[in-house]
């Protein structure tokens, strides 16, 4: 039997400003995956909060991009948006850029990552949910825990992954369809470097296997200026990494989030700050952030969930926040001046650009000046 994971999120609003959904929308949300379950539409789920945005882990039979199934979470958010509504909550319905569903939820707000696969006799994953960031604050973490030694002990120490990992690596600048290129590691190593330099424009959307062409890793790559053609909120993505055996350890695939990374997020999506590993349902707080990560472990057999368990919850990443804290402080000391601010193509759907305009006519030549 070929098992579909599939996760789903949005911010269709939030208690106090950018915080957290209220304890009715989670309540909503969770009684309409119940009901999916009772109808046979789903095998399992969950429902969770990562800072203001719910998330929907399904496991069903039907596929990636399964227009039920993705439905099934579009109304579900508009269900949970009604509420915030209802509730005079902040932001209700940000997520949701367009006015009526189209098959699926890409391109439309959510982010959503998923994969089929053939269950392991013991199939553990991750599913990471960030919040106040982009889809490439997943750039980092993946190359590292699927390339670099340094991170995964396994491309030296096991066997079954000496022969490393594809990345498929998308330009999300290119609107007018999905362009993706796919580069080997280790033999295209420099050549993915020079990409995921770059997280605001090259993103990693998968990972696979080398030695047998196994789905490893996928992660959401909207960006919602892109859809909106504004800033609207940040795109706050998700990623399922599958564990154990041919692929990095658990602990391997979380060890490059002890970097604390610096991402652009943050308040308005448009500051630098260091990416704070934080538990389950955590709440968004400080300059409408920190960016926040949460890191949920499950295993799945025929469909069936078991979990989560809390990576994040345990005390050596309660240094690991003291570290993101850290930096995040010493970046806002910058305040506007980049890089704590974002740079300039990434302005492009903010007030800025209007403020330049206007500015850029108030400006005057020297008499005089033969300067070209």
């Amino acid at each position: 039997m070929k098992t579909t994971i599939s996760v789903i999120k949005a911010d269709t609003g939030s208690v106090g400003g950018h915080n957290r959904p209220s304890d009715e929308m989670v309540a909503k949300a969770s009684e309409r995956v119940a009901g999916a379950i009772q109808s046979g539409l789903l095998i399992d789920a969950r429902v969770s909060f990562t800072g203001d945005d719910i998330a929907l882990l399904m496991t069903h039979t039907r596929g990636t991009d399964n227009s039920d199934v993705h439905k099934f979470a579009w109304d579900t958010f508009v269900e949970t948006t009604k509420i915030a509504k209802s509730q005079g909550l902040y932001g209700a319905g940000q997520d949701l850029l367009k006015d009526a569903f189209s098959g699926n939820v890409r391109g439309m707000g959510p982010g959503s990552a998923e994969m089929e696969i053939e269950e392991r006799a013991a199939e553990p994953f991750v599913v990471f949910a960030g919040d106040k960031c982009g889809p490439g604050v997943f750039n980092h973490p993946l190359f590292s825990c699927f390339a670099d030694p340094y991170h995964n002990a396994g491309l030296l120490l096991a066997p079954e992954m000496h022969a490393g990992f594809t990345f498929t690596v998308m330009d999300v600048n290119h609107t007018e369809s999905d362009r993706t290129i796919t580069l080997k590691a280790p033999e295209d190593y420099y050549d993915l470097c020079t990409l995921l330099r770059d997280p605001n424009r090259y993103i990693i959307a998968s990972v696979t296997e080398n030695a047998t062409g196994l789905i490893a890793a996928v992660a959401s790559t909207s960006r919602l200026h892109n859809i909106a053609g504004k800033y609207v909120g940040k795109d706050d993505p998700v990623a399922i990494v599958r564990t154990q055996k041919q692929f990095p350890s658990t602990g391997e695939i979380l060890s490059p989030w002890a970097l604390a990374q610096y991402t652009l997020g943050d308040n308005r999506g448009s500051h630098h700050v260091a990416v704070m590993p934080v538990k389950q349902n955590t709440i968004i707080s400080f300059f409408d952030g920190p960016t926040v990560m949460s890191a949920a472990g499950y295993c799945v057999h025929e469909g069936k969930l078991t979990g989560p368990v809390d990576y994040f919850d345990q005390p050596f990443w309660d240094v690991i926040r003291e570290k993101a804290t850290e930096k995040t402080l010493a970046m806002r000391e910058q305040g506007f001046f980049n890089p704590a601010m974002g740079p300039q193509d990434e302005m492009e759907y903010t007030g800025v650009m209007e403020n330049l305009k206007r500015l850029d006519s108030r400006f005057v030549k020297k008499e005089g000046d033969t300067a070209k």
